[in-house]
Parts: C-alpha cells; structure tokens; sequence
C-alpha cells in the first residue's frame, strides 16, 4: 500500500499536538508519513520524543518561506490540516495586519497550488467567532458578521479558500478543551483554568451572559481523522463546511458550575457577572452557539456533552 503523507501546520500548539497524537496512534494501520511545521520556538523534546517518526520543519506563515524544504524533503502531502492562528482575539484587534497575514493562509494555498496535480485536501480551523453573536445555534449557511479583528480574519481565510482551494473541508470551532498536550502549552486551559481558581476557594467572577459550544479535543481530532481517511480512501474531492462544537450551549458560569459539581466545590464561590461589566480590549459576540446537525449528519459523529468532557480531562490530569 502506498504510504500518504500528512502535514499538520502549527503542530506545536494545543490542537496540533493532540491531532499529532491521534495520527501516531494509527499510524501503523493507516500508513501515514507525518510532517508537521513549527514558527516562534523550536518543537518541544518532549513532543519529538513522542512522535519520533514525524518530521519537524520551520515554516513562517506569513512569508511562505520553509515550504521549499517540505517539498524538497517531504514531497506533497495528501492531507495538510492547519491548525496555525493568531487566535487571541485581544492581540488581533492590537495588529489587524499581523492577523490578516497569518490567519489567511495565501503563502500556504499558493504553495499548494503550485504542485501539478491536485491531490491534496486542505482542513482548515476556523471560529465561531465569524457569528455576530445576536441568536442562537447559528447554522452554517447563516450570514457571518463578526464583531472583532479576529473574526473577519477568519471570514477573510473562509472566503481565500473557498475561492482558491478545490479540495478543502472549513471547520468552525468553538472553544476547544481537554487534557493537557504531550509537551504543555503555554496558554492557559479553560476547565484546567476553572479547576485551579475553585480549588482555592475564592470567589470569582464568571459571564453568565456570553454562550459558546464547547468541544473535547479528542472530538475534533476524531473528525479531522475522518475527514482524511475519506479523503484518502475514496479520493473524492470535497468543499465542506462544518459547525464544530459539542451539544450543549453554555455561558462561563455554566462551565464553571460544571466543574464545581464534578469536583464538589461550593457553587456558591462562582459570581455570575454581564460581559459588559468587564473591558477586555475588544468587542465580544454574545450568542455564538452553533447548530451541529451537518456535523452529525456528514460525518455521523456525536461529540460528547460537556459534563462527560469535564470527567474525562479532570480524570486525564489527575493521572498525568
């Protein structure tokens, strides 16, 4: 069987770490070659030391400069998964231009079209955040109109590609959480983060008016697993676009409460506060929870509830 190669951009970060995971853990069965690429600081030990069989490659987005060697010593990949994003909505409204340049992946697109056959899908992480925020469960062919930088950035990507790119599959993700990666990340995880402020027993402050959809990590590496294997199996090209979140629509002080039940800390240290009582440096969506019924339809995927997804990183930390 011919052996397919897999490229993750951003294989440092949060979701690239646990996608490299997930792609190691069937490697063998699904004869993939991994690649994945690395900007501000060298691959962690840790992370080489996990997946010794993938290759490490520096890539500056912005620039396209590094995909010469991927090419030269990697080849073409049948799957490149960008997980790569200035996605710091604060930072973004700081520089509009570095957010523009690094989430429209015009260096990454071009490259890939300057192969001669078109044999490579695309999966491209998107937000939520490209709602305006003013209903619920948004549905993907609602109209985007996002309140920040950050989301007309990814607006801009979704647009770039869809324009660009034959062979793409686009997932809107809400707030991804889980368990911490092989070599940790340094921004701070949400239920991790929750954890540790209840924990200490003070009272804190959390928006009970801003709702997402939150989903388990290991779900959206399960659909990007999916979407590859489909892919590379039937070779069918597709232009796809996904809500990807988990079922339940949820504020911060929702999440919060969840994980005070599970560990048993007094709800009563959770102070429900408006979003408009804090400033944040940028202008928020209220509502983005989404509709996921063409995930589970396309894919015949259900991501857990949030509870189960609770359960399942306390108890991944608590054996780490």
């Amino acid at each position: 069987m011919n052996t397919k190669r897999v490229l993750v951009v951003g294989g440092t970060g949060y979701l690239g770490q646990h996608l490299l995971q997930g792609l190691s853990e069937i490697q063998e069965s699904t004869h993939y070659d991994l690649a994945f690429t690395y900007h501000s600081n060298p691959p962690p030990q840790p992370l080489l030391d996990a997946i010794p069989q993938a290759q490490a490659f520096h890539l500056d987005l912005r620039t396209g400069n590094g995909f010469d060697v991927i090419s030269q010593a990697f080849g073409q990949p049948h799957v490149v998964v960008n997980c790569a994003a200035l996605s710091v909505p604060r930072t973004c409204e700081m520089d509009p231009t570095a957010a523009m340049s690094i989430n429209v992946p015009s260096a990454l697109v071009k490259w890939l079209s300057s192969f001669r056959e078109s044999n490579t899908l695309l999966i491209h992480l998107s937000t939520d955040q490209v709602y305006e925020g003013v209903k619920s469960f948004y549905k993907e062919d609602d109209e985007t109109a996002p309140v920040n930088v950050y989301g007309r950035s990814k607006v801009a990507a979704e647009q770039f590609i869809s324009k660009d790119c034959s062979n793409f599959a686009i997932l809107r993700s809400s707030i991804i959480f889980g368990p911490q990666t092989i070599s940790p990340v340094p921004k701070s995880l949400p239920i991790q983060w929750i954890d540790s402020v209840l924990s200490k027993g003070d009272k804190m402050e959390f928006f009970h008016d801003e709702f997402r959809c939150p989903v388990f990590v290991k779900d959206v590496v399960t659909i990007i697993l999916l979407l590859s294997n489909t892919w590379i199996s039937e070779g069918k090209q597709m232009q796809l676009l996904l809500n990807v979140g988990g079922p339940d629509r949820l504020s911060r002080a929702q999440m919060a409460e969840a994980v005070a039940q599970f560990r048993g800390y007094n709800s009563s240290l959770i102070k429900p506060v408006s979003a408009a009582s804090v400033d944040r440096g940028v202008k928020s969506p209220a509502d983005i929870s989404m509709d996921i019924s063409k995930l589970i339809q396309t894919l015949g995927i259900s991501p857990i509830s949030f509870k189960d997804g609770v359960r399942l990183t306390l108890a991944a930390e608590a054996g780490s």
